[in-house]
């Protein structure tokens, strides 16, 4: 005896509906309208002979049939995306877009991409920069990294980046503050500002460096790439994350005088929908960025 299937739209319409627990968001992810959704749930509901959802004012609650449903629904369209994946991606390589700022994308994961690229030659990993919060349904991205408190409405969020401000500066520079330097030696130096100067105000104040003129120095805009560079060039000393010039300090080229650091509340974390990790390349990128972010380069 055949089994007749539901059609594919109605268990579309469920799922998404599901995992959203509203048949307008349901509407918006799958381009159509929240009555084309609601009509497609009660034939499937129809067609099951259940209810899938317990409908309350203003309110949608999966009933105990629903939720197991649901959860076999998302699993089945798990597989489906995964062996699509892998037919398409059957000689050419799975493209991933990852938007970070521009700061991000040199300071500390330009340094990195050759060790990715190595281990994963068939991910074409494509950098978007920008500082404006995506769009993952419609721009493409399918992770982002983002400088805030991790939190991120529907999305979830993982710590990839302490913001922990540390005084850098090339060696010839440092030689100039003379032996066994104190954090007050800096008065009389160039300091080198990125978009503000309250960074530097911030941290001569948590290290007691009262007599040094913060106000002073170059301001190099608009972020933090312009500093960089300048250290590097031996212009003077910049406040620089601690996260971002590891790899200029374990090769030498800048170095930081004082132990000194100011830790921020603030963070950069690693944003997406919790769907994007249906994708086993999205997975794979994730997965290679917290890990990076836990080596010591």
């Amino acid at each position: 005896m055949s089994v007749v299937f539901p059609s594919l739209s109605s268990l579309r319409a469920f799922e998404t509906t599901a995992r959203h627990l509203s048949m307008k968001q349901a509407a918006e992810e799958l381009n159509v309208t929240p009555g084309a959704i609601s009509l497609q749930v009660r034939e499937l509901e129809a067609a099951l002979g259940v209810a899938l959802f317990e409908r309350k004012p203003r309110q949608l609650v999966l009933t105990p049939s629903g939720a197991d449903y649901a959860a076999s629904l998302r699993s089945a369209f798990r597989l489906i995306r995964e062996a699509t994946e892998v037919v398409r991606s059957r000689g050419n390589p799975d493209i991933i877009t990852l938007s970070c700022t521009t700061g991000f994308a040199i300071q500390w994961l330009m340094p990195r991409l050759d060790r990715f690229q190595a281990a994963h030659p068939n991910i074409d990993l494509r950098i978007g920069t920008t500082a404006r919060l995506v769009d993952f349904r419609t721009d493409g991205v399918a992770l982002a990294v983002r400088h805030g408190l991790g939190v991120y409405a529907g999305l979830a969020s993982e710590k990839l980046v302490d913001d922990v401000l540390v005084v850098v500066a090339s060696p010839e520079q440092v030689a100039k503050l003379g032996p066994s330097p104190a954090p007050r030696s800096l008065a009389g130096h160039t300091l080198i500002h990125d978009a503000g100067r309250n960074d530097w105000r911030m941290w001569l104040e948590a290290a007691g460096a009262f007599d040094v003129d913060w106000r002073k120095g170059p301001l190099i805009a608009p972020d933090s790439n312009g500093a960089l560079e300048a250290a590097r060039g031996g212009i003077g000393f910049a406040l620089l994350r601690e996260g971002f010039v590891a790899d200029d300090l374990a090769k030498g080229r800048l170095v930081a005088p004082f132990g000194n650091s100011v830790r921020s509340r603030f963070a950069y974390y690693l944003v997406y929908p919790p769907e994007a990790l249906d994708r086993a390349a999205v997975r794979t990128v994730r997965e290679w960025l917290v890990n990076e972010a836990s080596r010591v380069l």
